[in-house]
């Protein structure tokens, strides 16, 4: 099955972020176990020109990739399909209307044959990508059912740093208003998602009914272990 097809099904899905920009870091991860990966153009640390040997790495490793853009511009997501995403993370939608527009961007663009995506003309092309939409305002988590309903869209992903910041509250998924809030996406009609900083939010996630949950990413995996680390040689030598 495609990513998309799991993705429907309502499989649990456990994925990972890329901010390193790292090849390395991008198969290390897919090697790991990570069911799918995420390049993040938006906030990681690697650029377009980093984007392709990523998403080469993360196949080679056995794990599809997907590539959230940087811009809000729905035209940006061209250029990571044809490359070779697996699909999309479109950031920053608020409304059924914009998630049209990316959708469209996604769903009706042409494959030129010499592109990655369509196997250079050579093999046969890509699966149908994944769309998911990032919801990350009290707008959006209000308007999510409308959203979810939006042909083409096959995901929300709530982003809890930016959601908590527009809530004014705390990032803290013990927080009771943005516990409500992804509550309401989680039940907004189509598969969600979240990202996880610790495994105890990719268990609220889970009990909480979303199933395509990204647990961290290279980075704070590397920062962790290199924490893990340093207090047991702390506490050795003590």
């Amino acid at each position: 099955m495609t990513l998309r097809e799991r993705v429907a099904a309502g499989d649990l899905l456990l994925g990972a972020f890329l901010a390193l920009g790292s090849p390395v870091a991008a198969e290390a991860l897919a090697l790991a176990g990570f069911d799918w990966l995420l390049v993040d153009l938006e906030h990681g640390a690697g650029g377009e020109a980093a984007l392709l040997a990523q998403l080469q790495a993360a196949a080679a490793g056995g794990a599809p990739a997907l590539v959230r853009v940087e811009s809000g511009e729905p035209a940006r997501a061209a250029r990571a399909l044809d490359l070779g995403a697996a699909g999309v993370m479109c950031p920053r939608v608020d409304s059924a209307a914009q998630a049209a527009a990316w959708a469209g961007a996604v769903r009706g663009r042409g494959m030129a044959a010499a592109t990655r995506a369509a196997g250079y003309g050579l093999a046969a092309p890509q699966a149908s990508p994944l769309v998911v939409v990032q919801i990350e305002s009290p707008v959006a988590v209000a308007a999510a059912e409308e959203i979810a309903a939006t042909d083409g869209v096959d995901a929300l992903f709530v982003g809890p740093t930016d959601l908590a910041h527009a809530l004014g509250r705390p990032r803290d998924l013990g927080d009771e208003a943005l516990r409500a809030a992804v509550r309401c996406v989680a039940g907004a009609g189509k598969p969600a998602g979240l990202y996880a900083v610790t495994p105890a939010e990719v268990a609220f996630a889970r009990a909480e009914g979303l199933r395509f949950v990204a647990a961290g990413s290279d980075l704070t995996h590397m920062l962790a272990a290199a924490r893990a680390t340093i207090s047991a040689c702390a506490t050795t030598n003590s």
